[in-house]
């Protein structure tokens, strides 16, 4: 039963209480903000699990009302707020199981977004645009803000590949099901017999990294003090100013004597150390975000599609959960709801699964 996981919640949410009324942590201030950050974490899990009690108490406590109450019209007040009162614990339900489930720390992030045109030559750019205009309306019916960054158009206002950023709460939260192989069959303009194409195009959604925080921990330096040095080997200075940092974990050296003090020189050579170590994790990122757009589009072709938009039969089919959704011109000026809500909840239903808690 998930309640029991709550239980467990409410349990180690009075014991970190209690700790907290220890002296000794008290005095700890590190051991302090480790028990607050943790009691910050359970609390919203606790209310919950209170007010789905109380619910549930009301409930019973109705339901003895509705069945030996002697009088018709209490009887009947009971049995319509009962039924108010189990929707309510059904929904608090439903919030306690998704509250149970790892929270994607990117789904608040902004996103960037790739359409590349795919197998279909020109309709397949033409396709991309299409695209493109749909995720920017979708972007504005959210009150979100469309940035375009890199376009390649073709002659007939097509794009082989555009790069646009999205700005807004829960960007990546809910377009981040859109990645992958999209499908249009349709007659295309150029096509003079009226005969129905399959084109493709690729779509990948990227949530914006984070700048890089670099913690150099001081354990992890090697610091050398030693004389700064003029032209021809001179020591220029009787105090030894220069300083040079060698970062163990990597091997990186970074030396420094042009400042006049050894304060200084230091400084600047741990600002040199923390860059050239940003630059070995941005570049680290960059491969892990190249490796991940790779997984995400596949190559482009026909068999790999995730949707497919069908302008003659007017629909619009999602092959991953088997979703089909009539009205195809809404789709495409940005009424996705249906379709992302559709995909939330069936990924939210799996990871519910996997995760061995109770699916209503």
């Amino acid at each position: 039963m998930f309640a029991e996981k709550f239980a467990a919640y409410q349990k180690r949410h009075d014991e970190l209480n209690k700790m907290m009324e220890d002296p000794e942590v008290a005095s700890n201030p590190a051991r302090l903000r480790e028990i607050t950050r943790e009691l910050s974490d359970i609390e919203p899990l606790v209310d919950k699990y209170h007010e789905y009690e109380r619910t549930s108490r009301a409930l019973e406590h109705t339901l003895e009302i509705a069945r030996d109450e002697s009088d018709e019209e209490m009887r009947a007040l009971a049995r319509a707020e009962a039924e108010q009162l189990q929707a309510r614990e059904e929904q608090l339900q439903a919030e306690m199981r998704l509250m149970l489930l790892p929270r994607d720390p990117r789904d608040d992030k902004d996103i960037y977004v790739e359409i590349r045109a795919g197998t279909g030559g020109e309709e397949a750019a033409l396709f991309a645009a299409d695209l493109y205009r749909m995720y920017t309306r979708y972007a504005e019916r959210q009150g979100w803000k469309v940035s375009l960054l890199d376009e390649n158009r073709t002659g007939l206002k097509g794009f082989k590949e555009v790069v646009f950023e999205i700005k807004g709460k829960g960007a990546f939260s809910r377009l981040k099901y859109e990645s992958g192989v999209h499908r249009v069959q349709r007659v295309p303009l150029t096509e003079a017999s009226g005969r129905i194409h399959t084109s493709t195009a690729t779509v990948a959604v990227m949530a914006e990294v984070d700048d890089i925080e670099i913690d150099v921990r001081p354990e992890d330096i090697k610091t050398d003090i030693y004389h700064a040095s003029g032209h021809g080997g001179q020591n220029v200075q009787k105090v030894a100013t220069a300083v040079r940092l060698t970062h163990l974990p990597t091997g990186i050296v970074v030396q420094c004597q042009d400042e006049r003090s050894q304060l200084q020189n230091r400084l600047r050579a741990m600002s040199i150390l923390k860059a050239r170590l940003y630059e070995i994790e941005l570049e680290k990122q960059q491969r892990e975000i190249t490796e991940s757009r790779r997984s995400q589009v596949g190559t482009g072709e026909r068999a790999e599609k995730i949707r497919t938009y069908n302008y003659p039969q007017d629909r619009v089919t999602d092959h991953r959960i088997g979703l089909t959704v009539h009205n195809l011109p809404a789709i495409l000026d940005g009424e996705l709801d249906e379709i992302i809500d559709a995909l939330v909840l069936a990924d939210q239903t799996k990871k519910l699964q996997a995760a061995g808690i109770e699916v209503a």
